[in-house]
């Protein structure tokens, strides 16, 4: 008779152990220097796993309110990418339209001749800095207000071990935290271990990663508009 539950997790001092133990350290050896590895590693993981986007539990929908003549916005730091955005007319209204812009480079942006043109914004400049910042062209005018609604790929939360805090990942990917953090403490404490650890690690990513996608059909549309002449 199975158990009628759905609530197995680990906390992150239950995966240090379990990794750990991967690398032939068991939980009776392991002294304060050990946690204060593991500790780092962990969270070394999650930054690695921030940049293998897409992390679709780690997908957040935010927006920004655009002000007439205002080019550029603040974004939260903790935005890795973008992945779609949209101007909203009348935002959160019965009556609200939303219009689709698309994002340029930087060098599409120094491109353009008349970077302060007004009108309503087409496109986005994402600039990927510490404190990130988002431009668009045209610079939003005075038909707004505009709202750029916009999904974001969002950083993992730091992770502590005391206090049996769970990691900022769903149960499909807990196999990916063991092994990767095995993987990362076999470098510290057992070099000879490692080859096979990381192969533990990139299988089981190749599995969650397989797994975190949308089901949806796949459409390739080419842009034909320029094969004609007017």
């Amino acid at each position: 008779m199975s158990s009628g539950t759905y609530a197995y997790s680990l906390s992150n001092g239950e995966a240090v152990l379990a990794a750990y133990e991967r690398v032939n350290i068991r939980a009776p050896s392991l002294r304060q220097e050990h946690m204060l590895t593991a500790r780092r590693e962990i969270n070394l993981l999650f930054v690695e796993l921030s940049n293998r986007q897409v992390n679709l539990w780690k997908v957040e929908q935010l927006s920004i309110s655009l002000t007439e003549s205002d080019p550029t916005y603040d974004v939260p730091g903790r935005v890795v990418m973008i992945l779609d955005g949209y101007i909203s007319l009348n935002d959160g209204d019965t009556d609200q339209t939303d219009r689709y812009i698309i994002p340029i480079s930087r060098t599409d942006y120094a491109s353009y001749a008349a970077k302060f043109t007004e009108g309503p914004p087409t496109v986005y400049w994402f600039d990927r800095l510490i404190s990130p910042e988002i431009t668009f062209y045209p610079v939003p005018d005075g038909n707004g207000p505009y709202v750029f609604n916009y999904y974001a790929c969002t950083q993992l939360q730091d992770a502590n071990l005391a206090g049996g805090e769970t990691p900022d990942l769903p149960y499909r990917w807990l196999d990916v935290l063991t092994a990767g953090l095995a993987h990362r403490l076999a470098r510290v404490y057992a070099p000879s271990l490692e080859a096979q650890r990381k192969a533990d690690y990139d299988a089981a990513w190749l599995i969650a990663g397989g797994q975190d996608t949308e089901n949806v059909p796949l459409v390739i549309a080419p842009a034909i508009g320029a094969y004609y002449r007017r």
